[in-house]
């Protein structure tokens, strides 16, 4: 790498990372804070929680379904009840061809989930047939 382009790979890295704080510092939080209270509210009451996503959102679901699941408590039997619906793919792939890829998470919750339960859905568009269903 000549020096040109390392000075200018670091202007667009600090470009880049102004902009970020920029947005970051102007975004509005209270969103995370209220998701915050609810899910400590499940770990609380003993219910459980359900992430899902599609593509790199369903890798970072089970990343945070296994962050939570032991991370929280740091004990034996203390962590957050929680799953990743998109962590078993005989599952997924069972409910895409006999029921309908539409309905890989809802068909899941349909038996999983109860009354108090939180789902939380990871999506980069927020309008995946299989998210919003």
């Amino acid at each position: 790498m000549n020096v040109e382009t390392f000075l200018e790979l670091d202007k667009f890295c600090a470009n880049y990372a102004n902009k970020l704080s920029d947005v970051l510092g102007s975004s509005d939080w209270s969103g995370v804070a209220q998701l915050g209270k609810d899910m400590r509210e499940c770990w609380l009451a003993g219910r459980q929680v359900f992430f899902c996503g599609n593509g790199g959102s369903a890798g970072n679901a089970i990343h945070l379904a296994n962050d939570f699941l032991y991370g929280i408590a740091k004990r034996t039997g203390g962590g957050l009840k929680v799953q990743a619906l998109s962590a078993n793919p005989a599952v997924m792939t069972c409910l895409a061809n006999d029921v309908s890829y539409d309905c890989i998470y809802s068909e899941q919750l349909a038996v999983l989930a109860e009354s108090g339960d939180l789902l939380i859905v990871l999506s980069g568009s927020g309008n995946s047939p299989n998210i919003i269903r």
